[in-house]
């Protein structure tokens, strides 16, 4: 999420923004003209996460051109092997200078978006055509599903992400998961086990995991070679931890030109769009907003829950996101009767056609429910990363709550200690036992709804 220049609005293809906040201001280009209505022009501009010129060495300079800069706004030079160069083209190690999307590739050798995942390379897979949604092309919009909303997040796991599956746990709702796999200064998703437990707990609850590419760049703007690593080096990973990976994409900045769509093609991806933007990643200090462009859009959609469908986006870094809007979104949708599914079901797609599977080594199951009996919290060993069962551990005074879910996953929400809690690892208490605030209610404030 690049910051470093001001996007122009076109007067031919609408361009809207799709993420924000952390760190970028990303675009939608040429939408259906039946789904114009939902989106408003962008009106932000990206801003450079660093100053023009060098003040008391916030970002310490390795070699490079002049002054260590780097990039085309500087002849340009390339940092020395084990720098990066940051988005403003300063040349360094720190994770401001190394951090994907800002870090610029061409530039810095050591910029994370360079890291390549650990085992065999997914780049020659077989990928032949699972289910009827095409692959590749101008992508999907909409679901097909008649009665169901896919709520999409974008650009985790991050470390809201937890509490975003314990809201879908106690609705019983299902979510579709768009995850980069190294962004945000965060380390690779496959060799941190923060955000390896919960992508594996992500597929253990049902929920769908897909690709937001390896570093979140543009794909219109990078080369055909650099949008196959951005692709595969993000299979590899997410392969490296659920053995599988996924069929589905949505493109950074939702940004995807006509070569773009040629390479999504040629991996076997449907590139995923949404017809409901709830605008989250303008709305940090205000989420209200966000909340009314979701019930604003559900109540417009034609055939209502007996007919109609929709496919949302939200972003689950935002922790006003995760903590606020998810749980009325979820809310929501259960008062007006709607079920919430990922998007492979709203499109009328089995499981199966979600994934692929390869070889090579490195991955890892999704944890299994415990069979319970054997080892009660008495002998077991407290979880230190949140899981819980057989030759895990219990949640009994544990960090995460004390509650061992079905799933193998401790908590404290009603979806952790009600039906299925598995007592010889936890506590089971058939209801949360810190219960979060009830969501507001659906608000028609029409002085707070915004086109």
């Amino acid at each position: 999420m690049r910051f470093s220049e001001i996007f122009a609005v076109g007067v031919v293809a609408p361009l809207v923004a799709a993420h924000g906040g952390i760190p970028g201001a990303p675009k939608v280009f040429g939408l259906p003209r039946d789904l114009e209505a939902d989106f408003k022009p962008p009106v932000a501009a990206r801003v450079l996460r660093h100053p023009a010129e060098p003040r008391g060495g916030l970002l310490e300079t390795r070699q490079g051109g002049q002054n260590g800069r780097c990039g085309p706004s500087f002849g340009n030079a390339k940092c020395a092997e084990g720098y990066c160069c940051s988005g403003s083209g300063y040349c360094g190690t720190t994770k401001d200078h190394c951090s994907a999307p800002d870090c610029l590739i061409n530039f810095g050798p050591a910029c994370d978006a360079n890291k390549t995942p650990a085992g065999a390379s997914t780049r020659n897979d077989a990928r032949p055509q699972k289910g009827s949604v095409a692959y590749g092309g101008s992508g999907v919009y909409a679901c097909k599903k008649a009665g169901t909303v896919a709520i999409t997040y974008d650009d985790g796991p991050y470390i809201y992400t937890d509490r975003v599956l314990d809201q879908f746990a106690t609705y019983g709702f299902k979510a579709t998961f768009f995850v980069t796999g190294i962004n945000l200064g965060k380390g690779a998703i496959d060799s941190t086990a923060q955000w390896s437990n919960v992508i594996k707990r992500m597929v253990a609850e049902g929920h769908q995991v897909a690709s937001h590419t390896w570093s979140h760049q543009d794909l219109s703007d990078i080369t055909d070679a650099q949008r196959y690593d951005q692709m595969v080096r993000n299979e590899m990973a997410i392969r490296n931890i659920i053995g599988k990976y996924p069929t589905y994409m949505r493109p950074p900045y939702s940004s995807c030109n006509t070569a773009c769509q040629n390479v999504m093609r040629n991996l076997g991806y449907v590139i995923s769009y949404f017809d409901l933007d709830t605008d989250d990643y303008n709305q940090l200090s205000n989420i209200q907003v966000a909340k009314d462009n979701f019930k604003r859009i559900l109540d417009s959609t034609n055939g209502g829950p007996t007919l109609g469908s929709r496919l949302a986006i939200a972003h689950d870094i935002h922790e006003q996101t995760a903590l606020s809007l998810t749980g009325y979104m979820l809310q929501y949708l259960k008062s007006k009767g709607y079920r919430g599914v990922t998007m492979g079901e709203c499109m009328g797609e089995p499981e199966a056609n979600w994934y692929r599977t390869s070889g090579g080594g490195g991955s890892t199951p999704p944890p299994t429910p415990s069979g319970g009996g054997g080892g009660g919290s008495g002998t077991t060993p407290v979880s230190t990363d949140g899981t819980c069962g057989s030759g895990k551990g219990t949640c009994a005074g544990s960090t995460f709550g004390d509650c061992c879910s079905q799933y193998g996953w401790c908590g404290s929400s009603a979806g952790h200690c009600g039906t299925g809690c598995n007592s010889a690892f936890g506590t089971c208490t058939g209801g949360s036992t810190t219960p979060a605030p009830p969501p507001p209610a659906p608000t028609t404030n029409v002085s707070k709804i915004h086109a």
